[in-house]
């Protein structure tokens, strides 16, 4: 295996954010957290994506992350959960391209991360699209969620090009959580915030050494 190998990915599938703030999530959008700290679980689905040449296709991994201010600015505090379905060097692959590791646009995503509290893991739920639908790992976490319906056709509200988007031209569709719990007390993290922010939209990465 080649040095550009093994420091290369290619990811594509959703990402999914669910949190303490009003519906849309004002982190999003690059600006300050309603209530100036943000409670969130930030769900990545690989629908498609290799890393180190490893495939990964088919995988989900979770950062649960308190962010203190601006989502921009980093300092977050995060356990990371990734699929109990990935095989030792999958689940290698992905923390060491989510963490950074490997380099490229997930080492600057990678970057906002002032504290990685734990990383686990457990069986992951992922059946959502279009910000409908549902996320759950066993009583770590679980959400529920449902679109906005805001236009005179009943489509769903959507977003464009924000911060976060990594596909330009791509929908972020806005919705709000009908149930959303962490329960993770071992590392101090445990909320409920039921009607706020979910959004979900198509998500790409990749990087060639």
């Amino acid at each position: 295996m080649n040095i550009a190998t093994k420091e290369s990915y290619r990811l594509e599938g959703t990402m999914l954010e669910v949190c303490s703030c009003a519906a849309p999530c004002p982190c999003f959008l690059g600006e300050d957290p309603d209530g100036s700290e943000c409670f969130g679980l930030i769900v990545f689905n690989l629908e498609r994506g290799e890393a180190r040449g490893v495939d990964v296709s088919g995988l989900t991994i979770v950062n649960v992350a308190h962010i203190p201010g601006n989502a921009l600015a980093g300092n977050w505090r995060s356990v990371i959960l990734i699929d109990s379905q990935a095989n030792d060097e999958q689940h290698e692959a992905l923390l060491d391209a989510f963490s950074g590791n490997m380099g490229g646009p997930l080492a600057d995503l990678a970057s906002l991360v002032g504290e990685v509290v734990a990383v686990e893991r457990v069986p992951i739920k992922h059946e959502a699209r279009q910000v409908e639908g549902r996320v759950q790992a066993g009583d770590m976490f679980e959400a529920e969620f449902a679109p906005i319906k805001s236009s005179p056709d009943g489509s769903s509200a959507t977003l464009y090009d924000s911060a976060f988007s990594t596909l330009k031209g791509a929908p972020a569709y806005l919705g709000k959580s009908r149930r959303y719990r962490v329960n993770l007390p071992q590392y101090g993290m445990k909320w409920t915030y039921d009607g706020y922010n979910a959004i979900q939209t198509d998500w790409m990465m990749e990087h060639q050494a």
